[in-house]
């Protein structure tokens, strides 16, 4: 399977979104590091640029709008859960041209591959809930 420019995008960002949770470093650090140490020649950079530099900026409001689906307290999550959340809930109210279904596969695959075992599974059933108030206009 031939992997895209844009799943590239959401995987290193990820990565530089849990490493800024844990870190406390500038964005614009964990950013540039990524960018040196990772091969980004097939990776979408504008889509990546976007993500990481759109869920540092916003993360208070990311978590506000994400934490009444969770069950659980913000607090209470693993970083890596946090970081895929913030990431799709980030896409899910920033960007309308990406389809929700999109953003939320994007998210399973993610937990699946970086998260905890039934992660994907928290994961899913947070963003299915979120989906029908933050893209309520798209689910008809």
């Amino acid at each position: 399977m031939k992997v895209s420019a844009r799943h590239k995008a959401r995987e290193l960002a990820l990565q530089g979104i849990y490493s800024w949770q844990l870190s406390k470093n500038p964005i614009e650090q964990v950013e540039l590091s990524l960018a040196t140490s990772n091969d980004m020649q097939k990776v979408d950079m504008p889509y990546f640029q976007a993500l990481i530099r759109g869920v540092a900026a916003q993360s208070a409001t990311l978590d506000s709008a994400i934490k009444p689906y969770l069950g659980r307290l913000p607090e209470e999550l693993d970083a890596i859960e946090k970081a895929i959340l913030r990431l799709a809930t980030y896409e899910l109210t920033q960007r309308m041209d990406v389809p929700y279904r999109v953003i939320i596969n994007e998210a399973i695959e993610l937990a699946k591959s970086f998260g905890a075992e039934e992660s994907h599974k928290f994961i899913n059933g947070a963003l299915d809930k979120a989906v029908r108030t933050l893209r309520k206009d798209e689910r008809g």
